[in-house]
This record gives structure tokens, sequence and C-alpha cells, in this order.
């Protein structure tokens, strides 16, 4: 599971642009089930089990990351750009970044000896970033890029021992758990959607769930993981090493109470996300044609959304056992 995360980290897919991820996702799933591509680039997937679901399942994971996308070019040859996600500034300036898979570029930063003492206690705004792709001038650089494209933060993937750093952390957790449970024997058959979109407000995964159109939902997610020094225990969101984080309530969604309690009586490792914040696909999936029950499983990730998240490997497998027996659970009846 660990390798195909690793490939699939180091593929580049922003939202709306995900056709590599997608590709690669193809790739390891074909000949373990049944699957289709919809017009709006999700994965529509038929896992055939041992049984017959007493339940329609749905598991879902996106594979875009965030991003930027070129909006303008200047007459000097500066890419303007637009992120596409919930990006920190902090995170961006003086990153090295490819555009389209091919074409290398930093985003400017000004050195900190041209900044005056009050210019340099605020971050730049959004609309001050530019790419520099080292043309000469707009021709130039129109050579290169195109109005539209999309640049990826540069962030190889590497492990140190037990910890993961690379980027797309989020949520490439998800469909790499996803992808290991579609390559194995299932017990009972369930659906599963690899979503596009969901960094730009949870869209791809709307016409995959009418589409599908299920009883119940488990969405795998990778999360805010604020567990570090100087943050205190009531902000900390979720902390590495302790499982799977299983959400009760955010910004898009009151999750199902019932399924909430049996993931934490489940026995597996597995903690609450404690803040009421941010959201993910589960927000679209619930409010599906007459309600679809969903449960939310996510990974802890500390730098979330940066070039250098950071995940436990013991906690995606969490987030892989606990998927497994929610599954099983909802699909036979025995969880109600």
């Amino acid at each position: 599971m660990f390798e195909i995360l690793k490939n699939l980290c180091n593929t580049d897919g922003a939202s709306g642009d995900e056709v590599a991820v997608r590709d690669l996702i193809i790739k390891y799933i074909d000949g373990f089930c049944e699957w289709r591509v919809d017009a709006l680039g999700n994965i529509i997937v038929f896992k055939k089990g041992e049984k017959r679901a007493v339940k329609k399942v749905m598991i879902d994971a996106h594979m875009d990351e965030v991003g930027l996308i070129i909006t303008a070019v200047t007459p000097d040859g500066f890419l303007k750009v637009k992120t596409m996600g919930a990006m920190d500034v902090s995170v961006l300036l003086a990153r090295q970044v490819k555009i389209n898979g091919e074409v290398d570029g930093v985003i400017c930063s000004k050195p900190i000896h041209l900044l005056g003492a009050e210019e340099g206690k605020k971050l730049p705004k959004e609309e001050t970033l530019y790419i520099d792709i080292g043309a000469i001038d707009k021709a130039q650089a129109l050579q290169n890029v195109s109005l539209g494209d999309c640049a990826i933060i540069c962030g190889e993937y590497c492990e140190c021992e037990e910890r993961i750093l690379s980027k797309a952390l989020d949520d490439r957790v998800g469909c790499a758990v996803l992808i290991d449970l579609i390559r194995n024997e299932s017990k009972y058959d369930f659906y599963a959607s690899f979503s596009v979109q969901e960094e730009v407000g949870l869209r791809g995964v709307k016409t995959a769930t009418y589409a599908i159109n299920p009883d119940s939902a488990i969405v795998l997610e990778g999360t805010t993981a604020a567990d570090i020094t100087d943050v205190p225990e009531d902000k900390k969101v979720c902390i590495q090493g302790e499982g799977v984080a299983v959400s009760f309530m955010d910004k898009s969604t009151v999750y199902d109470r019932v399924y909430y309690k049996k993931a934490l009586e489940s026995g597996l490792k597995c903690q609450s996300k404690s803040a009421v914040t941010g959201g993910n696909n589960s927000g679209a999936v619930h409010l599906n044609r007459e309600g679809v029950r969903t449960i939310a499983l996510s990974v802890p990730c500390r730098y979330i959304h940066s070039a250098s998240s950071v995940a436990l490997k013991q906690d995606i497998i969490s987030a892989k056992e606990l998927a497994l027996f929610m599954l099983n659970g909802i699909a036979s009846g025995e969880i109600d």
C-alpha cells in the first residue's frame, strides 16, 4: 500500500486536472473491479464481494490536490496565479513549482533585505503571487504555458522510518487505502468513487454519489493534526499515533451518530476529531437525493496543504482497518 501511496503522491493532480492521478489509479484497480469514468472525471467503481450487501455502501476518496492556476502573464514574463483550494500564503513563498508536469518555476518572494519594517511583519496577499519561469517577456512565457494551466508545489515523497513526508497526502492517503480495499477480496459488494474537484467545492462527488445512489457512505480523508509544540490541547484537532480520526461534525456535515459511536466502540485504534472546522466530501454526499448516512475517517496530517505534509504509517493502516470494519458492519446490516 505504501508503494502505491508513494507513486500517487509523486503524481500531480490539481483540481480539474486529475488525469495523471486517475490513469495511475485505473492501472492499480483494473482487473479487480468494474469501473468507468463519468463526464466530470470521477472513477465510479463496483467491487464484487462474496455476498450481496444488505445496504448499498459507497466509499469515497478524492484524487485532486491543492494547487495554483495561471490567470495572466505580465509583460515581463511573470505568471499571475490564483490558489485552487485552501492554501496559506506562508507555505508558498519561494517554493519550487511544476506546471503541467513539465515547466519548472518558483513563486516570487521579495528578498528580506528589501522589506521595510512594517512590510516584513505582514504576509503578502494572494493577489500579489506570481510565478517566475525564467521567461524574458510575455511572448516567451506563452511559448511554455497557457492561461488555465495548473501549477503544483513540489514536494517529493520520502519515508523517515514510520513517518511519511510528502505533498498531496490530502487525499492520496485516502486513495491508497481505497485502492487496497479494492485489490483485496471483500466479504460484501460495495461501490466506490475516486472523485475530482474536492478542494474547490466538493464538486465531483456530487455527480458520483447521484450515479451510485448509496444508502450509506464512508469518506476517506486526510485532516489537520495540530499536535505540535505550543498548540493548546483543545486546539490540536487530532493526535498522530492515536489512529484514524472520526468526525462528529464539521462546517459542512453533522455526521450519523450511530456510525460515529460504532466506530469508536469498534475496538480498533481511532480517535474523535475534536475541532468543528473545515469540511470534506461528506458535505455533498450526505445530502444526495433523499439523504445518505455518512461517516468520515481521516488520517491525521501535520502541515496539511503544503509541500511537506507528514503522516504516520500506523494511522494510515488504522484508516484501512476501520474502513473495512464499517464497510462490513453496514453492508451486512449489523450496524443499523
